[in-house]
């Protein structure tokens, strides 16, 4: 069974997060600060963190990026009674994967959570299906209905990395250490020179396009359905 850690200084959020997810098959831990997780994290295999942002010590932005900083993957769906598009964006900047305000709708949340460990399972398994296009990670190659194409290592694996996590903002600076390493002498240009070749070779496929969200970066919009 999948396990998911919960990581709220609130007593009462961690029991009933910890009663919705196990009535929906999940095994859960719980966490009253970062520094708690970390231990948990240290003994324990987890699939998913459910993470608060206000709390004692490391908050959640700090400590998501943390994670990602020492190279941590683990999917995480921040709950917040947060709000504001200020709150949200820096978030996704810290490198959150899913953002939700509390209080939360549990269908939803079970629903992305559901999503965020399937986007998880798809690196692991190193092949990616959207819509009718297919991307296999060993082969490096993209196929769908008009073509297959096999692309240069970097431009696969930027588009990889943006379809594994559909309409999910990445900065430039996300994409370049992901990709190209946090010690690359590369330019931020280059992940731009990429994206734009990527666009102009899957300009006609209608499962997916890169958009440039402005101030931001980049992201894969694909239709819901195809999620």
């Amino acid at each position: 069974m999948l396990r998911i850690l919960i990581v709220d200084d609130d007593k009462n959020i961690r029991r009933y997060l910890s009663a919705v997810l196990s009535d929906a098959g999940y095994i859960t831990s719980c966490a009253d600060c970062a520094e708690q997780a970390l231990n948990i994290m240290e003994n324990l295999k987890i699939d998913l963190i459910v993470l608060d942002i206000m709390m004692p010590g490391i908050d959640g932005y700090a400590f998501t990026k943390l994670l990602r900083d020492c190279r941590n993957d683990t999917p995480i769906l921040m709950l917040s009674a947060r709000h504001l598009s200020e709150d949200i964006k820096e978030g996704f900047l810290s490198g959150t994967d899913d953002y939700m305000t509390k209080p939360v709708d549990e269908a939803v949340m079970l629903l992305r959570i559901k999503a965020l460990l399937r986007r998880a399972k798809i690196i692991s398994d190193r092949r990616l299906t959207i819509g009718s296009t297919i991307l296999d990670y060993d082969t490096m190659t993209v196929q769908n209905k008009e073509t297959t194409q096999m692309l240069p290592q970097k431009e696969f694996q930027l588009l990889y990395k943006l379809l594994s996590y559909p309409n999910k903002i990445f900065t430039r600076i996300q994409l370049m250490e992901d990709i190209w390493g946090p010690s690359s002498d590369s330019m931020d240009a280059t992940v731009s020179v990429h994206i734009n070749r990527l666009r102009k070779r899957f300009e006609t496929c209608a499962d997916f396009s890169i958009v440039t969200i402005r101030g931001l970066g980049y992201k894969a919009q694909v239709k819901e359905e195809l999620v």
